[in-house]
């Protein structure tokens, strides 16, 4: 796994856990509907 995906997915994370973005599955992120 490269350093560059690494930083994307705590990226991700820190989205996810603000409530902006919902993880569906593992690896699998999406907007929630408003």
């Amino acid at each position: 796994m490269s350093k560059n995906t690494e930083n994307i997915r705590s990226k991700l994370k820190r989205l996810v856990s603000r409530g902006i973005l919902i993880e569906t599955e593992p690896g699998l992120f999406a907007q929630p509907r408003p």
